[in-house]
């Protein structure tokens, strides 16, 4: 779309689109791991670097990955619940559980989020008819960009106790808080979140990651995708933004949803986009 604009008496024509594009470009160079929109185009369905990622942070080197997904929903059956997207989502061949998420901000990263997460992926290991010691462990694992705890280590293992024996429970339910600022080129954990703060695949450490993230950030095909996140981001938070005003407008003029869009002057074909997300 071309537009013309009048500047000291010159008329100068500007590409809207390719304006867009190259914000939308910037943009992408400042990425790294510790950013969801690259993070899970890295790990989704790619079981080599979620194998990398688990094996480093669980100190081991024979787990294997059998399936990963990213963005994955769990649905709150509850009518007013609160449902979850987990960043990623992984099994492994024991069957054990992973929820790996990532958070720049500390606030994501509240310990109450963690039980949530933790009791929603639980919800959904047993089948009708299955004893309760059939479930397997399940992993809540939180990288945050800063050190949350506090306390300097680079991990930090939640597992309930016996408070007067000093004993693990044993229930099978694990949380673990990886510090994205821990800086130390000799370990593992180390090496894992320099690499997660990189801005530039050649000087990461581990080349399984190396090679998506160079891949998302520096191939054409990598860079038409993140193009294609940043532009359905950006269209999603204008809906969330038009369904929040017309909830805004139900409950303050008492209007249905249809009289608050009627009055916002929202297309049919919009409408019923947006009555979905009500």
């Amino acid at each position: 779309m071309m537009f013309y604009e009048k500047e000291d008496n010159l008329v100068v024509g500007k590409n809207t689109t390719d304006l867009k594009r190259k914000e939308t470009l910037k943009a992408i160079e400042t990425l790294s791991l510790l950013d969801d929109n690259l993070m899970t185009l890295v790990f989704d369905r790619n079981t080599e670097a979620a194998e990398l990622l688990l094996n480093v942070i669980l100190q081991r080197d024979d787990l294997k990955v059998l399936e990963v997904v990213a963005q994955r929903e769990y649905k709150n059956l509850l009518p007013d619940g609160r449902s979850l997207t987990i960043d990623i989502y992984a099994v492994d061949r024991e069957g054990k559980v992973y929820d790996i998420e990532v958070q720049r901000a500390s606030a994501g990263a509240d310990v109450h989020r963690a039980r949530l997460h933790s009791s929603m992926i639980d919800t959904k290991m047993l089948k009708t008819g299955q004893e309760f010691k059939e479930i397997h462990d399940s992993y809540v694992i939180f990288i945050t960009a800063s050190d949350v705890i506090g306390a300097g280590y680079s991990l930090y293992h939640v597992n309930r106790m016996i408070e007067e024996t000093g004993t693990y429970f044993g229930d099978g339910s694990h949380i673990i808080y990886v510090n994205g600022s821990y800086k130390d080129d000799n370990d593992p954990v180390g090496k894992l979140m320099h690499d997660f703060r990189c801005l530039n695949s050649d000087d990461m450490f581990y080349q399984v990651l190396a090679k998506q993230v160079k891949y998302f950030k520096e191939t054409e095909g990598g860079l038409e995708i993140m193009c294609q996140v940043f532009e359905d981001l950006a269209e999603k938070r204008v809906l969330d933004e038009k369904v929040n005003l017309i909830k805004n407008l139900m409950e303050t003029m008492k209007w249905t949803a249809e009289q608050a869009m009627e009055a916002m002057k929202i297309s049919e074909t919009d409408k019923k986009l947006l009555a979905s997300r009500l």
